[in-house]
C-alpha cells in the first residue's frame, strides 16, 4: 500500500449538494485529510478557492502536494477546524497560521465568508496505512491514535487509566459495540499482565473476548473497538457540536454546510444540530424576547441523508456506513 490514496466518499453527492453559487467563492474543507474532496471541487468549479484544514501535519503535507497544481486557489491551515473558524470569525492573525495565511488573508475574507463548508468525519486511508499510530487493527504499531500527536493521551495510556466500566461505556458510546462489557473485561485482564502498547495486541485481545460467531462476521471483530477508542482519544463527539456551531457562525448567508458521518453517534449529533437550527425559534425559553425573530436559521436541502449506492460500496467498502447531511444557512 505504498501508493495508497484515500477515496473520498459520496463524492458525486457532495459535489451536487454543495455546489457553490455561480461556481465560485470560498470553500473550507474542514477535515481535509489527503485533499480528495478538495481536489474534486477545485477541478469542477474553476472559480472556487478552497482552504484545507487538518490537525495532522503529515497528512496535510500530502494534501498540499496533491493540490499544488491549483496554485493560489488552494491554501492550507494546520490545526483544528474549530480554531480556524474562530480565526476567520475574528478576522485576525493567529500564531499557528501557515501556507501564506497572514492578517491580510483574513481581512480579505472577512467580508467574503465561505459559501461552502464540508466536514468529513471519516478517517483517511493515510492514517490506516501510513500513519504509524495504531489506527488499524491489521497492523502492529504503537497504540496512539491521536490525530494531533502533540497533545492529549494516547490510546494505550487512555486504556491504562480507565476502569473496566468506563472502558465498556466508551465502547458502547463511541461505536455501540454489543460486546463492550466482555471486551472491557478482557482489556483489564490483559493490562494486568502488561500494558497494551500496540494495535496488534489490542486486536488480539478483542478477538479472543468475543464469541466465535462474531469473529466470523464480514468485518473484523475489533472494528468497533478501534473506532470507539479513536473517537475517545481525539474527543471527536465532544468537539463535533462545537465544530458545527463554529462552522455555522462563519458560513455565508445562503451558503451550504455538509457533514459526512460514519456511525450513529455522530449522525445523531449532526441531525439534532440541523433540526434545532431549522426550527422557527431557537431562543432559550427564559429569553425575554425572540432574538431570531421567529425565523429558522437554516433549511435542510435534503430531508434524508445521502448514502452511497451499491456501486460505490462495492468499489469502496469503507463507504458503506457513510451519511451526508446538507443544510443551507438562511440568516
Amino acid at each position: 500500500m505504498e501508493n495508497a490514496v484515500h477515496t473520498p466518499v459520496l463524492l458525486k453527492e457532495t459535489l451536487r449538494l454543495l455546489e457553490p453559487p455561480d461556481g465560485s467563492g470560498w470553500m473550507i474543507d474542514a477535515t481535509a485529510g489527503e485533499g480528495g474532496h478538495s481536489e474534486a471541487f477545485l477541478e469542477r468549479f474553476p472559480g472556487l478557492r478552497v482552504t484545507c484544514v487538518d490537525a495532522d501535519a503529515s497528512i496535510l503535507s500530502v494534501a498540499r502536494d496533491r493540490l499544488r497544481k491549483f496554485g493560489a486557489r488552494a491554501s492550507f491551515y494546520e490545526g483544528w477546524s474549530e480554531d480556524f473558524f474562530k480565526a476567520v470569525l475574528a478576522a485576525k492573525e493567529t500564531p499557528d497560521l501557515d501556507g501564506g495565511f497572514k492578517k491580510k488573508f483574513f481581512e480579505k475574507n472577512a467580508g467574503q465568508p465561505p459559501v461552502v463548508i464540508l466536514i468529513d468525519l471519516g478517517v483517511s486511508l493515510y492514517h490506516y496505512e501510513k500513519g504509524g499510530r495504531g489506527f488499524s487493527f491489521r497492523k502492529d504499531e504503537p497504540l496512539d491514535m491521536r490525530i494531533d500527536d502533540s497533545r492529549g493521551l494516547s490510546a494505550s495510556r487512555l486504556l491504562a487509566s480507565l476502569r473496566e466500566d468506563e472502558i465498556a461505556a466508551l465502547l458502547w458510546r463511541g461505536a455501540e459495540e454489543r460486546y463492550s462489557r466482555r471486551i472491557a473485561a478482557a482489556i483489564v485482564k490483559a493490562r494486568r499482565a502488561g500494558a497494551l502498547e500496540t494495535s496488534g495486541a489490542l486486536a488480539s485481545v478483542v478477538k479472543g473476548a468475543v464469541p466465535a460467531s462474531y469473529r466470523n462476521c464480514a468485518f473484523h471483530p475489533a472494528t468497533k473497538t478501534f473506532q470507539a477508542l479513536r473517537i475517545a482519544v481525539n474527543g471527536e463527539l465532544e468537539l463535533l457540536g462545537k465544530r458545527l456551531e463554529a462552522a455555522f457562525s462563519v458560513l455565508a448567508k445562503g451558503g451550504r454546510l455538509g457533514v459526512i458521518s460514519f456511525h450513529s453517534s455522530e449522525d445523531r449529533i449532526v441531525k439534532w444540530f440541523f433540526r434545532e437550527k431549522s426550527r422557527s425559534c431557537v431562543c432559550p425559553p427564559e429569553a425575554p424576547i425572540c432574538r431570531c425573530r421567529g425565523r429558522p436559521l437554516l433549511r435542510l436541502t435534503v430531508k434524508k441523508p445521502a448514502v452511497p449506492d451499491a456501486e460505490e460500496v462495492e468499489k469502496n467498502p469503507a463507504s458503506r456506513s457513510a451519511k451526508l447531511r446538507v443544510a443551507e444557512k438562511l440568516e
